[in-house]
């Protein structure tokens, strides 16, 4: 109780400020607002202050961060997105929080469903970022986004994300995600792969049975 505990510890705070200033002096204007010094402030490494300047500087973000989902849509040629979710329900169904609603389309003409959503709703707010709906949806039309700056002043106007805010192009996703999306994408490949083979099999198959039976049909017609 003889205070040296006290004195260890402003020791310790006096070399943190002392080292900050050398080397702000060493590093100059590369230490702040620069790719690699922010890198340099995560890194065991740093010297002095390791405070990062936000919102001036960020953290850049791993690849599976995730944070509220979106969904994937196919780029068309008039720039529209088709998104890719068949309107199948499986992510409400899977959802614990309980916040993702779909209304699925309909044919106008014979007003039979279409596996497509007319409507889908996300509330973020409400949204745990567990990445449930992402892992169980059978499509690839959800993934887990990079964008946690979702701060607002109307929760209720801004914070329950209908089709249009959620619908985002796959070049998107292949940008934040791009060692999942050439993995996925060389999955899909070989999956179309394997189908186009057993599509060229089963043609060949038939083919051989029409061409058995024709053959067994001419000889009935010698005998």
């Amino acid at each position: 109780m003889d205070g040296s505990g006290i004195l260890k510890g402003l020791g310790v705070t006096i070399k943190r400020l002392i080292a900050t200033y050398v080397d702000d002096f060493k590093r100059g204007k590369a230490r702040y607002r620069t790719d690699e010094g922010i890198a340099y402030r995560s890194s065991a490494e740093v010297q002095g202050i390791f405070t990062i300047q936000y919102p001036d500087e960020k953290l850049p973000v791993p690849e599976e961060f995730r944070f509220v989902p979106f969904l994937v849509g196919e780029e068309q040629e008039d720039g529209t997105l088709d998104p890719r979710c068949t309107a199948c329900g499986i992510c409400t169904k899977v959802c614990p929080a309980q916040c993702i609603w779909i209304v699925r389309s309909k044919d106008p003409k014979t007003g039979r469903p279409r596996p497509k959503p007319a409507e889908f709703y996300i509330d973020i707010d409400m949204c745990m970022n567990c990445g449930l709906c992402a892992e169980y949806c059978p499509f690839d039309s959800i993934k887990m986004d990079h964008n946690y700056e979702l701060a607002t002043y109307d929760r209720k106007a801004d914070n329950i994300f209908d089709l249009q805010k959620l619908l985002k192009p796959v070049s998107y996703y292949a940008q934040i995600r791009p060692e999942n999306y050439k993995r996925e994408e060389e999955a899909r490949r070989k999956a179309e792969e394997a189908k186009r083979k057993a599509a060229e099999a089963r043609a060949k198959a038939a083919a051989a049975r029409a061409a058995k039976a024709k053959a067994k049909a001419q000889q009935a017609k010698k005998e």
